[in-house]
């Protein structure tokens, strides 16, 4: 029971001797999973046991490495939309009756010879943010200086910039891409439509800055794929070669969209212009030495439960100073756990 004060304060404890003694360590501040594929905000408890004794002058410094990640398959996605309706739970029954019906698809799929993987899963890493650095710039103080609220007030403005640095480098995949494009058209597309509007969506999205992930380096072989396994789960329909959005799947289709929405340039600026007018005044933050401290991330779609649709945060935050392990390597190793149960995507790692 996380609302247990000794369980609160065992963790306080654990979490400021794993940041002490520089341990690589990785949290995902959305703090839940995301019911309709959007990344939430963030939530500032753990970051808060971090940084309350941060020492800005001490020996180590606190590097948060911002990671996005991506999927084009989403298994819990269509109970993560229940869940957002309050529908109610379902028994045991209903699950192993689902969890068998899906099986014998994807096995009866493989003896007609039309079973395909499940997509792509991406990661990208961001740049790294130094929290030494970043209190320097932003609040020219010492948080343990400050009163309760203000300490508060500081770590969440901590916490929004890494959100936001994380959001820049969720990678775009084909289901999202395509996703998106059939909710914007609002009506059916032929196959040479799609691709001309899927086009247009990427070169928008790259003018936005965002990190496109094409299979095999190709355009056309990505559009193609994102449709197919839209098409195989009947989130999309064809019809004599025009493809639309089957009505009664429209609330899943727009989860996956929703994963790469906040990439698009107007959505890309306004933050932009938040994160540049979101400083502190220094007249607030009492200065003074500091300590030290390190960690932090982001939910992926699934490492310890899903985060958003197909897409994912993680910020990884290691304290530098007697750091044994190498940040690239650390993050791998995150990568991997949440990988491992994931094992029919085609896993692709593209370093920011």
């Amino acid at each position: 029971n996380s609302n247990n004060p000794l369980y609160r304060r065992v963790l306080e404890r654990y979490v400021h001797m794993a940041t002490e003694a520089g341990v690589a360590q990785a949290v995902y501040p959305e703090g839940g999973l995301t019911r309709d594929g959007t990344l939430s905000p963030p939530r500032t408890g753990l970051l808060d046991y971090m940084l309350k004794s941060f020492d800005p002058k001490g020996r180590r410094d606190v590097v948060f490495v911002p990671v996005g990640i991506n999927y084009d398959r989403v298994v819990e996605d269509r109970s993560q939309l229940l869940a957002a309706q309050k529908a109610p739970r379902k028994g045991a029954g209903f699950a192993a009756r689902t969890t068998l019906k899906f099986f014998a698809r994807q096995f009866g799929l493989m003896l007609r010879g039309r079973w395909f993987r499940f997509g792509y899963a991406c990661v990208n890493f961001g740049t790294p943010l130094s929290t030494r650095e970043w209190m320097g710039r932003r609040l020219d103080g010492d948080l343990r200086m400050l009163s309760r609220e203000q300490r508060f007030e500081a770590v969440q403005a901590l916490a929004t910039d890494l959100m936001q640095s994380v959001a820049a480098v969720v990678p775009v995949l084909p289901v999202p891409l395509v996703a998106r494009v059939m909710l914007k058209a609002a009506r059916p597309l032929t196959l040479l439509e799609l691709k001309a509007e899927c086009q247009e969506e990427m070169e928008r999205l790259r003018e936005a800055g965002a990190r496109i992930y094409l299979p095999r380096g190709d355009e056309d072989y990505a559009i193609e794929v994102g449709l197919r396994m839209l098409n195989l789960r009947h989130l999309v329909d064809e019809t004599d070669g025009v493809f639309a959005v089957n009505p009664q799947e429209a609330d899943l289709l727009r989860y996956y969209a929703n994963s790469i929405a906040h990439l698009a340039a107007p959505m890309i600026e306004d933050r932009r212009a938040r994160q540049s007018s979101s400083d502190l005044p220094p007249s607030r933050m009492p200065s003074a030495p500091t300590r030290a401290l390190s960690v932090a991330a982001s939910k992926p779609a699934r490492a310890s439960g899903s985060n958003a649709a197909g897409c994912g945060a993680m910020l990884l935050s290691i304290s530098s100073g007697a750091l044994d392990v190498p940040w690239p390597t650390a993050a791998f190793t995150l990568l991997a756990c949440s990988a491992a149960q994931r094992r029919w995507f085609s896993a692709v790692v593209v370093a920011a």
